[in-house]
């Protein structure tokens, strides 16, 4: 099992709710979910019971359906998984337990209980359908979980040394110097086109062949359109999500839904979007018409960018026309030697980046009333009641215009600019200019 941050967050919950809540883990598919749940228990228990929903009989289902009586349910259990249940040294593990409704409403009787802990996982988990006819509990305390991060991947590969130095020359404001940021962007320009998914990362360290990675992320694809096609049987879900790459090279305000699914009625395409990002395989960045620390008051939603949770599906999707990406693609991408426009694909890993730390996602657009064009904050971050523009470049220019023109209407609110571009650390004027493996330390 690869080293996974959301580890010591599950034992801080063991240590602080001592049974008073029940932990919910939510994330998108195929990110690792059940794994470190499952390891989690081994290491931190005496004994547990796994529950996949998805493979569970009828029978025990149906148990979670009368929990009036639970000492006949844990009978019940045990004797099912031929396990030994020890009062506040077991676990019983909820995996995709948005496929058993009754099971998740069943949490405020089982925690109430106490004599054992409760871990649940889920996928799509928010969707309507699945939680209608439920009283959701109060009882959970919820997680995100997300596609292992840049240092997560680096710990994958062998390399513990790598991210600490690199978060001590931030700190410190320190440049590598040219032949170093070279080697740091060719490194982390891996982690973009493998991406954070656990099989997809495996498939590299024991391959080392892009083709069959891609093969894997495809799978992944494929996988999540099938849920789309579960909840949107019109398909209209999956074509929102299949856009994405599109849209945001169009280098457009905000996703244009209707040029996608024409004839759609804005509520509609509202509805469409918080399942998408009820899903976790998708990351949201709204518009903000005031930028302030309180930009969740702000938001326009109807203005609103698109974002793979993952950049390495990203990749994949980008070229999905394709029968598969070719390992000439992967080589150039890796090179820097693509001849087309990238700065879509680095806002998607600086997105990954920021919501993996658990930042909301929010850009600002300024109008210019002398041109077409007009001038964009790709992300901006709340901090100490201030806020922290940020321009996204995907090569080594540092021009900031959009920061320029940010900072002329809104300087007495900015704590910080930076400027994520390709270069080494450097600072133009008061512009902190970083390359892009060191956003996931903003």
């Amino acid at each position: 099992m690869f080293k996974r941050k959301i580890y010591s967050k599950m034992q801080e919950w063991k240590k602080d709710s001592d049974g008073k809540t029940a932990l919910l883990i939510e994330g998108a598919r195929r990110i690792g979910k059940s794994t470190v749940v499952e390891e989690f228990a081994k290491n931190e228990y005496e004994s547990y019971i796994l529950i996949d929903f998805a493979r569970a009989s009828k029978e025990t289902k149906e148990l979670f359906e009368d929990v009036s009586d639970l000492n006949f349910l844990f009978l019940q259990l045990q004797l099912q998984y031929r396990v030994d249940l020890q009062e506040r040294k077991s676990v019983i593990i909820f995996d995709e337990v948005q496929l058993c409704p009754a099971a998740r409403q069943a949490i405020k009787a089982l925690v109430a209980d106490h004599r054992y802990d409760y871990i649940e996982t889920g996928s799509l988990i928010s969707i309507k359908k699945n939680v209608k006819d439920i009283l959701i509990p109060s009882e959970e305390r919820k997680i995100s979980m997300y596609p292992m991060d840049y240092e997560e991947f680096l710990w994958a590969i062998g390399d513990t040394a790598t991210f600490p130095l690199l978060k001590k020359c931030f700190e410190m404001n320190q440049g590598l110097g040219d032949a170093i940021n070279r080697k740091q962007l060719r490194q982390f320009r891996l982690y973009m086109l493998v991406g954070g998914m656990p099989q997809a990362v495996s498939t590299y360290i024991e391959t080392n062949n892009f083709r069959k990675v891609d093969e894997i992320k495809r799978d992944i694809l494929n996988l999540y359109e099938s849920d789309f096609a579960k909840i949107d049987p019109t398909g209209r879900l999956a074509m929102l999500f299949d856009a994405i790459p599109a849209q945001l090279n169009k280098n457009a305000a905000r996703y244009q839904a209707s040029s996608v699914l024409n004839g759609e009625k804005q509520d509609k395409i509202l509805e469409y979007i918080a399942e998408l990002k009820d899903s976790k395989t998708v990351l949201v960045a709204y518009n903000t018409n005031d930028p302030d620390a309180g930009m969740s008051n702000t938001r326009d939603l109807s203005r609103f960018k698109l974002f793979l949770s993952d950049t390495g599906l990203f990749v994949t999707l980008m070229f999905k026309d394709k029968d598969f990406t070719e390992n000439e693609i992967y080589e150039k991408l890796l090179n820097d030697r693509l001849s087309v426009n990238l700065g879509y694909l680095y806002e998607n890993i600086v997105a990954q980046c920021l919501a993996a730390n658990g930042n909301e996602l929010f850009y600002h657009t300024i109008m210019n009333k002398n041109s077409k064009h007009n001038y964009e904050i790709d992300f901006i971050l709340a901090r100490k009641n201030k806020i922290i523009p940020i321009e996204v470049k995907s090569s080594g220019y540092k021009t900031h215009k959009s920061l320029d023109v940010f900072t002329e209407k809104y300087s007495r609110r900015i704590l910080k600019r930076y400027l994520i571009y390709t270069k080494d650390m450097s600072k133009d004027q008061d512009i902190f200019c970083v390359p892009v493996y060191m956003v996931p330390f903003l």
